[in-house]
């Protein structure tokens, strides 16, 4: 058998071009030597949106299209929604009692996640143990590997802490240990320079049309100390300059010399860019399309079938798991 990932997104809105190199690229590769787990977390979203939850179902539908436009295939992979499989909160509500509260406060991304969200009320209980959750999550499925980033590295230390503590009280053995799969791809910064998230309103969208982005691409963040075309650029300081070498690799090295050498400007190189971002898209759009093009217009039913579908594959999963952790805790 091979071996299985869990991976999961947060359906908070649109998806974009961070979405994409940073996850979808990667999830489309994993398909093809791992049995996939793809999971729709709405309970992490409705973690951060539950003063305004009314949208969460329609991003959750937009999503899934997106994923599929992607090429995530659900015949090849699980593709489910967190909330239709119950047994992550039972799972969650144990863990939740053998967890040490310090074990959660120390990890690192919960300030950085406070900060971003300035301005929501997410000082609750259910934020502060969102890592214990994702745990949850990943035990529930037994899953070897998860697809992580360097910056999510103290979460899985984290549910791998757990694993040996719940063992240790219940003196068996339930689950494995679960290990990184260090994604290969770079920090795609947003248009000004700042880390890319919806909160800040500095995405481009997967969806967004050519232009559209040849109207944010103007908006870009480039090198602050080149004040006038003639000056002479530091494309290792410029976020634009990092899109090319992302997207356009071929010619990142020319494009890079000429900044270098002031014989290209940052308007050209905007522009140029938003040329590259749009064919880079296409495809995805013209998937988009076709999906929303369905007949009959029944793209959101077709997208609950697909979830419902996943959901009984996850629950085949997570049920025997959890007859497994409640025998071993003495639970009905």
């Amino acid at each position: 058998m091979k071996p299985r990932v869990l991976s999961g997104m947060r359906p908070t809105g649109p998806l974009h071009l961070g979405h994409l190199v940073g996850v979808l690229h990667n999830w489309t590769r994993l398909q093809e030597t791992y049995d996939c787990c793809f999971m729709v977390a709405d309970y992490h979203a409705l973690m951060s949106e539950y003063e305004h939850p009314e949208r969460l179902r329609e991003h959750a539908y937009q999503n899934v299209l997106d994923w599929v436009a992607c090429g995530i295939d659900p015949s090849r992979s699980v593709v489910f929604r967190q909330s239709d499989v119950p047994e992550h909160l039972e799972l969650f509500a144990i863990l939740a009692i053998i967890t040490p509260l310090g074990w959660v406060e120390r990890v690192p991304t919960y300030k950085e996640q406070l900060r971003e969200l300035e301005g929501r009320d997410v000082t609750t209980y259910g934020f502060l143990g969102y890592p214990v959750l994702q745990a949850a999550d990943i035990l529930l499925y037994r899953a070897q590997f998860v697809p992580v980033g360097e910056d999510q590295l103290p979460h899985l230390e984290l549910a791998r802490e757990i694993v040996r503590r719940l063992h240790a009280l219940c003196k068996r053995t339930l689950f494995p240990e679960p290990q990184a799969l260090l994604t290969d791809s770079p920090k795609l910064l947003g248009t000004d320079g700042r880390k890319m998230s919806k909160s800040y309103g500095n995405t481009i969208d997967l969806s967004e049309s050519p232009d559209g982005i040849r109207r944010i691409a103007q908006t870009m963040f480039t090198d602050p100390t080149r004040i006038k075309m003639r000056d002479p650029g530091h494309p290792e300081r410029c976020n634009v300059c990092h899109y090319w070498r992302l997207f356009a690799p071929a010619q990142h090295a020319q494009v890079w010399e000429e900044c270098r050498t002031a014989a290209r400007g940052c308007a050209q190189n905007k522009a140029e860019l938003a040329e590259v971002l749009g064919r880079v898209t296409e495809p995805f759009r013209a998937a988009r399309k076709r999906l929303d093009d369905s007949p009959a217009g029944d793209r959101y039913g077709m997208v609950e079938r697909l979830l419902q579908e996943g959901a009984r594959k996850a629950r085949a999963i997570a049920q025997q798991t959890m007859a497994d952790v409640k025998a071993a805790f003495g639970l009905a």
